[in-house]
């Protein structure tokens, strides 16, 4: 094995194919909604009985999961999307009224990034790697 190389991790159990990050929402149709137009998530599914959808990414087997609850508490949790062009994104997620946390942060050599709060007061996040 090379030095750029790293042996497989060792997992204590099989993994599928596919990770869903599950995120509480106060308004379950404006978050859908918000989602599609800042990220362009499509839907998969929703359930309107249980206020639950899965939204696909871009990214094969990555998807968001949102649920409506009445739980003022958020946070705890941070998804950070990696995206090609971050001051692109940044521009269009800006465009939906979306204030930044800061500008974009860049460690040298390695990534550009910027944080903002969904609808809902979630913390997300964008990366470059460069």
């Amino acid at each position: 094995m090379s030095e750029t190389e790293t042996a497989p991790a060792t997992t204590p159990f099989a993994y599928g194919d596919q990770v869903t990050v599950a995120i509480n929402v106060s308004d379950f149709e404006r978050a859908i909604d918000w989602y599609r137009e800042a990220f362009g998530f499509e839907l998969i599914y929703k359930l309107d009985d249980w206020k639950w959808c899965e939204l696909s990414t871009p990214i094969e087997g990555v998807h968001v999961g949102l649920g409506e609850t009445d739980d003022e508490t958020h946070g705890g949790m941070s998804a950070t999307f990696v995206v090609a062009d971050i001051v692109a994104a940044k521009a269009h997620i800006e465009s939906l009224g979306v204030v930044f946390d800061d500008d974009i942060h860049e460690v040298a050599g390695m990534v550009k990034l910027a944080f903002f709060k969904d609808p809902d007061g979630n913390a997300l996040g964008i990366a470059q790697h460069i």
